[in-house]
């Protein structure tokens, strides 16, 4: 999934006037931030020197702060082929882009980040007309898709058109889509690319809206099939995001809480060909990870390969602009 060479050369678009009414956190114009990164020194907070944990092998991770206000609730994330340059999005109507730096197989940090306000079909920040909580992004080539859960609606952006100062456009939906529960909706999107079943066809799956038997609601929207299906719910978990393997099969991110159990988070490997209309899909846990692990509210995975050959998994985590949450950034090897 490669971005355009001159993604960061483009000029950006004239800053809308000022709302009466601005979230402190939201992303107002482009600008130049500075992240902190301070790695963890293992993934079991009990065990620093574990590394095997279910089907992943901890690679590395990173605890990202900035001075910039507007820096956090990182709710999705997309990479290059070489999980190098990123996409990221906030769940305050933003655009995060840059590069992560390595060193050898470890992150060490990110470099040339930039904040962004995603902009609307007019050409304003979509905050301005009260749509925000951007929690899934997919990418087709150049072509950017963001679901927006509260509000129940896809926008796609075309990044050829001036990267991150495109205009949003929105993608229909089927009529059960735009009327999910508030806050319950769109959580994980998946663009299916060509050579795979369901080519063409964007998987968009809820947080927890559930159907009559309490499993939860997903669509096909485009491709040859599209329809309505359900994802298993078990133990309590919500969906947080999707990544497509190169294999073809699909990662489900995960996550629950309670007073009592605190957080928790898994990982569901399923086969991309159970996904059919009137399906309902499942299978198996590979992974799951709970306080006693450096966890947050995991929000956000991806997948790539590495040149070696290593299937490498990402995932992000949503501080919700808390003091007392973290926005962390987690790398694992799947291990076939």
């Amino acid at each position: 999934m490669a971005f355009p060479k001159e993604a960061l050369t483009q000029t950006a678009v004239q800053a809308p006037p000022k709302r009466a009414k601005t979230d402190e956190f939201s992303v107002t114009e482009p600008v130049s931030v500075e992240v902190n990164a301070r790695p963890l020194a293992g993934f079991d907070t009990r065990d620093r020197s574990r590394t095997r944990f279910g089907a992943l092998e901890f690679r590395s991770g990173l605890v990202l702060t900035s001075r910039y206000r507007g820096f956090g609730g990182l709710s999705g994330l997309r990479l290059d082929a070489k999980g190098e340059r990123f996409i990221a999005i906030s769940d305050k109507g933003g655009w995060f882009t840059g590069r992560i730096a390595y060193r050898a197989k470890e992150m060490i940090g990110l470099e040339d980040v930039e904040a962004s306000p995603m902009l609307g079909p007019d050409g304003k920040p979509i905050t301005a007309r009260g749509w925000f909580d951007t929690e899934c992004i997919a990418l087709d080539g150049s072509l950017v898709y963001v679901g927006l859960e509260r509000v129940n609606r896809i926008l796609r952006y075309d990044f050829a058109r001036g990267f991150t100062r495109a205009h949003g456009e929105e993608v229909p939906l089927p009529p059960p889509a735009r009327k999910l529960p508030f806050n319950r909706g769109l959580e994980a999107l998946v663009k299916i690319p060509k050579g795979q079943p369901l080519a063409g066809t964007l998987i968009a799956i809820s947080e927890r809206a559930l159907d009559a038997q309490g499993n939860i609601l997903g669509f096909l929207i485009g491709g040859k099939t599209p329809g309505q299906f359900s994802v298993q719910r078990s133990e309590d978990f919500d969906v947080s995001d999707a990544a497509l393997l190169p294999s073809g099969d699909i990662l489900l991110l995960e996550r629950k809480f309670s007073w009592l159990g605190g957080v928790g988070i898994r990982i569901r490997r399923i086969a991309l060909k159970s996904f059919s209309p009137g399906a309902v899909v499942d299978g198996p846990a590979i992974f799951s990870a709970d306080l006693g692990h450096e966890i947050d509210n995991m929000e956000g995975i991806d997948a790539h390969v590495t040149p070696s050959g290593d299937t490498v998994i990402t995932m992000v985590s949503d501080d919700n602009f808390s003091m007392i949450q973290r926005n962390l950034l987690l790398q694992f090897t799947l291990v076939e």
